[in-house]
């Protein structure tokens, strides 16, 4: 369902962009070709980000074999497929069709072994996965997994047309689909005409980003091209930021969240707060603490 807002936010002082990053040409899983956006050089920056790649072909060859059984501990995933269709499994014995515009949000905590497979053999496949860090007090919890489809995600269109999918947060009065006490993450899917703007509130101690994935935006008259991220100027005066779309139509997600200032240490598909849970989360992994693979 789509609500029709005014997108009267006040923004008395936007946030500025801080630095671009254009991200880096990577594989993953089964050698799927990716982009990887946030980087592990920016974890501490953009904190409680650990993660963001984006992925987009319509060459079967890069994507087609996956990414089959691996494990996390000590985050959360969430998968948002553009185009496509991804069938996930997991140890805990979820499985679910991840396709257009859905949602996959899974939260690994004490462990979880998981397999990504396409399904299908041809045409594009594009999203974007995020990784979203759990407080310490967390990391161990039970795993939890939820499909959204589409129709299941809050959205909303302003009076300029511009079209915003509420994956999590809040967003003009509209709740998302999924909400988290202490990292309090917010995560829109913005559809901008070609010249309109768009105007969001963030509390100034949040982190926050901006990625262009279709023609091109500006932020305080900072130009930001396509497949490019913008890191907002964190300024205890700021409370919002205003994106504005150039001469084409222009997609752009919008993530913010709460730092949690704690230690990061990371290795592969763990992160933990220590080198000693590292130790364990793979001691654990080795002698099947994970359940059955998927």
């Amino acid at each position: 369902m789509t609500t029709s807002v005014k997108n009267d936010v006040t923004i008395t002082q936007p946030r500025q962009v801080e630095q671009l990053y254009a991200g880096v040409d990577t594989q993953d899983g089964a050698g799927v070709k990716l982009t990887r956006v946030l980087t592990h050089q920016l974890q501490h920056r953009l904190d409680p980000y650990l993660m963001l790649d984006n992925f987009k072909s319509d060459n079967p060859d890069d994507y087609i074999a996956g990414f089959p059984s691996h494990p996390h501990r000590g985050f959360e995933t969430v998968t948002y497929m553009i185009e496509g269709r991804m069938r996930h499994k997991d140890s805990a014995g979820n499985e679910g069709l991840l396709e257009n515009g859905g949602v996959q949000w899974m939260t690994a905590a004490s462990g979880v072994i998981h397999s990504e497979l396409p399904e299908q053999e041809d045409g594009a496949m594009e999203g974007f996965q995020l990784w979203l860090n759990l407080p310490a007090k967390d990391k161990m919890n039970a795993p939890w997994y939820k499909d959204f489809q589409d129709a299941d995600l809050p959205k909303f269109v302003t009076e300029n047309g511009t079209k915003v999918t509420v994956i999590a947060g809040e967003s003009n009065g509209v709740e998302g689909a999924v909400t988290r006490e202490v990292t309090e993450p917010t995560y829109l899917d913005i559809h901008l005409p070609a010249g309109a703007s768009f105007s969001h509130n963030i509390p100034a101690s949040h982190n926050s980003f901006v990625f262009v994935y279709r023609g091109g935006a500006s932020i305080e008259d900072k130009r930001i091209p396509v497949k490019n991220m913008a890191i907002l100027k964190n300024d205890p005066n700021a409370d919002g930021v205003t994106i504005q779309a150039g001469n084409e139509d222009t997609k752009v997600i919008l993530v913010t969240g709460r730092p949690l200032n704690e230690p990061i240490v990371q290795y592969g598909p763990f992160v933990m707060n220590s080198q000693q849970q590292i130790i364990q989360a793979v001691n654990d992994f080795q002698q099947g603490r994970f359940g059955e693979g998927a």
